[in-house]
């Protein structure tokens, strides 16, 4: 399943966000998602610096997949940000970071944190999948390449 949308809506998507660490991208995400989901913006923010220092949530090529659960949620929310400048994140292949797709979970166990976060990597490893969400013109054409509709014909 390539749809993603039942995890990223179009108003979480962001493209050209001018941060410039790790830290300001955590609150601009956490700030995003709590536009969308009834979470506190900080607590996300600092849940997602907490998992980020258990290791680097960068998985190479560019690209990162930060990750936090988060009391009150019911669902599994994602942030989609395309990076006006790649930022340090000291991912596995050391280089800098471009595109982050941040994700916040229930804290109750089950499979939905881990379904979600494999799903996301699957499309983010694909190379020719990550050349279009560089080349998108718009934030509309960065979500439409995360739903059917944009696998099918966006970008």
């Amino acid at each position: 399943m390539n749809d993603l949308s039942d995890i990223l809506r179009p108003e979480a998507v962001l493209a050209g966000l001018p941060v410039a660490t790790k830290k300001a991208l955590f609150v601009q995400l956490a700030t995003v998602a709590a536009g969308i989901v009834t979470v506190d913006a900080r607590d996300a923010a600092d849940r997602l610096a907490a998992r980020e220092k258990l290791g680097s949530t960068g998985f190479g090529g560019g690209v990162a997949i930060p990750h936090a659960k988060m009391p009150g949620l019911d669902q599994v929310t994602g942030v989609f940000a395309r990076l006006v400048q790649p930022i340090g994140f000291q991912a596995v292949d050391d280089l800098p970071v471009d595109l982050v797709f941040m994700l916040l979970s229930p804290v109750e166990p089950g499979a939905d944190h881990l379904k979600a976060l494999a799903r996301v990597s699957r499309r983010l490893r694909d190379a020719a999948f990550l050349e279009k969400l560089r080349g998108a013109a718009s934030r509309d054409a960065l979500y439409a390449l995360f739903t059917d509709d944009g696998v099918r014909g966006a970008a």
